[in-house]
Formats: structure tokens, C-alpha cells, sequence
């Protein structure tokens, strides 16, 4: 019996992760941004994207009316 393997670490608010050694991927917490053959690579992608942070559930313009 194999036990999974993961490696994960964080870029710019993007998790970038590879398991079991498969493709290295991009995600936020909903979405898969792009998948790599190389950790380099993958870290490069999230380098260049803008930073990310999640978004609140409630819109700013309610936050303000209250």
C-alpha cells in the first residue's frame, strides 16, 4: 500500500502544488489556474500573477449602508 504524497506551498496568496509527483498546479481556493510539468515553472506563473486574496461573502456597498 502506497501512501500519497504532497507538496504544497504558497505564492503571492496562490497554492501551488504537486501530488503523488504528478504536475505541478496553480489554484486558488476555487480554481485551478494552470497545471506544469516543473515546480519552476508553476512558481514563475504565480510569481506573475497579481496578488490574490479572497474575496468577503458580503459586497462592500451593504458593509457601508449598515
Amino acid at each position: 500500500m502506497s501512501v500519497p504524497m504532497l507538496n504544497k506551498m504558497h505564492m503571492n496568496g496562490y497554492d501551488v502544488l504537486s501530488v503523488n509527483n504528478g504536475p505541478w498546479r496553480v489554484c486558488t481556493q476555487g480554481d485551478r489556474l494552470g497545471s506544469f510539468a516543473s515546480r519552476e515553472e508553476a512558481l514563475a506563473f504565480a510569481a506573475s500573477l497579481p496578488g490574490y486574496r479572497s474575496r468577503d461573502k458580503t459586497p462592500a456597498s451593504q458593509k457601508a449602508a449598515k
